[in-house]
């Protein structure tokens, strides 16, 4: 369990560190860099539901902020699933 537990967390922080990296170099890379292009194929997925939710104010896209509080969220659900059920 806890190799599950270490899991769930590890995934949480990775994709969290890519939806910031995303949101960076957005604004220093031009759209068809290979390193923007990779990461933008694993994070524009989840950020394109909530895009379609969550219209831009201005030039300010907050999607990936609420994607940052979802996988937290998600994270911490599972988190305590998981140390319940290794009670």
């Amino acid at each position: 369990m806890q190799l599950l537990l270490n899991i769930v967390q590890s995934i949480g922080q990775v994709l969290s560190v890519l939806v910031l990296a995303s949101v960076i170099l957005s604004y220093f890379l031009p759209a068809t860099n290979p390193i923007r292009l990779f990461i933008d194929r694993i994070v524009d997925p989840m950020l394109d539901p909530i895009r379609r939710i969550v219209k831009p104010f201005g030039s300010l896209d907050f999607s990936p902020v609420i994607l940052m509080i979802a996988i937290y969220l998600i994270e911490w659900v599972l988190t305590q699933i998981i140390v319940a059920a290794m009670r």
